[in-house]
């Protein structure tokens, strides 16, 4: 019984590892990407209806999910 739980919780506690790593790296890499940039994102989309700034972050969101996602996978 001692061996199911051992192989039951160290997938689990490797995924909740992984995840907050993964996301700690993204709103790390969001951060900075924020403030390089030399105006308010959020003013920009919601204030100014920046539709073409709103698709370029989307777009670094997902590049940056999938760079982590690679680099936790292996």
């Amino acid at each position: 019984m001692d061996i199911a739980w051992a192989q039951t919780l160290k997938p689990l506690v490797l995924t909740l590892v992984y995840s907050t790593v993964g996301v700690v790296m993204f709103t790390v890499s969001f951060v900075v990407i924020g403030k390089l940039l030399p105006f308010s994102i959020r003013k920009e989309i919601e204030e100014d209806q920046n539709v073409a700034l709103a698709i370029l972050i989307a777009a670094v969101i997902v590049g940056l999910s999938i760079i982590i996602a690679a680099s936790i996978h292996g």
